[in-house]
């Protein structure tokens, strides 16, 4: 009945409203069919990941307990465990602790520089937006590419750009890929060179999120530049600090592209790595089982070590 006395009739079949349209059968059936045909979407997507990343893991991961190698005539034989001890009995030992030497020197100069500009280009400097895109430009190019641009700037005498400088000038040409000390600070540089506009774009995300009211109150309660930053700053990058350690860790231990192209884990495999020697025994030695044993073994230990600094440092994240 309505407000004027006068009673509303009602027919059926009138769709519901409010609640009762959302809970409604029809809704419901009509949810579960647009459902349906999105999956249509996903498939072909679902088909390649599943061939070009599921099937092969699959695949080296019963590799890795196999005498699968050049050699193998039919189906690889099941040797259990054979090919983790051949790998902590061979030269593997030193490309261990190379790779966590070289992946913990990374990721501290990642992360000292990429700040140390993130801090420098979101204050007032001429022409930061510039300056913010030719620190990430490296970002966008081949690791590869960069390598052997490096390669070329710092090869053999008479072939390498500073080495001819270095003549020109009349000094004595230096070997400088030759050299294992000198191998390993130019495969350093060349990473540094390439990755530091990746930390450095996530340092001044982070730095955009920091109130300018609590640096100015800092300011005026006499806090000098190091002890805001320090207790008033620090603590607010807290995630963006997470994200690049948690990257520079992973993609450290992963480092391949600026090896092969510089040293190829020369000389007399000085600059050997983990993910370098997964390489040599498969294409050098045709020690395919033994190369996918090493592969799973750098996939559980960047697992491992990821979750341990990632427990760590959402604890302190908490305690900021």
């Amino acid at each position: 009945m309505s407000s004027s006395g006068v009673e509303v009739p009602t027919r059926s079949g009138v769709p519901p409203v409010g609640k009762e349209l959302a809970n409604s059968p029809r809704k419901r059936r009509r949810i579960r069919s647009v459902g349906r045909q999105l999956w249509w979407l996903v498939l072909p997507g679902a088909a390649v990941y599943l061939y070009v990343v599921v099937v092969p893991t699959v695949q080296g991961l019963h590799g890795a307990f196999t005498d699968w190698s050049f050699a193998t005539v039919g189906a690889p034989n099941f040797t259990g465990l054979e090919n983790f001890t051949r790998i902590f009995t061979s030269d593997a030992g030193p490309a261990v602790f190379r790779t966590l030497q070289l992946a913990f020197v990374v990721v501290v100069l990642q992360n000292v520089i990429g700040l140390a500009l993130a801090l420098l280009f979101n204050g007032r400097v001429f022409g930061r937006n510039v300056l913010r895109t030719i620190v990430f430009a490296p970002m966008v190019v081949s690791s590869l590419v960069v390598g052997y641009l490096f390669k070329y700037i710092f090869g053999p005498p008479g072939v390498g750009g500073v080495n001819q400088v270095l003549d020109a000038l009349g000094q004595k040409p230096v070997d400088f890929l030759g050299n294992p000390t000198t191998a390993m600070v130019i495969i350093i540089v060349t990473v540094l060179w390439q990755s530091i506009g990746g930390n450095m774009v996530i340092y001044l995300a982070g730095l955009q999120g920091v109130p300018v009211e609590l640096e100015e109150a800092a300011a005026l309660d006499g806090a000098g530049y190091w002890k805001r930053f320090w207790f008033v700053v620090r603590p607010l990058l807290a995630p963006a600090i997470t994200i690049n350690l948690m990257l520079g860790l992973i993609g450290g231990l992963k480092i391949f592209d600026q090896i092969f192209s510089l040293t190829n884990g020369g000389p007399g495999n000085q600059t050997q790595t983990i993910a370098t020697l997964i390489y040599a025994y498969f294409s050098q030695y045709a020690d395919y089982g033994r190369s996918a044993a090493l592969a799973l073994l750098l996939a559980v230990g960047i697992a491992i070590l990821s979750v341990i600094q990632f427990s760590v440092l959402r604890r302190q994240e908490r305690n900021s």
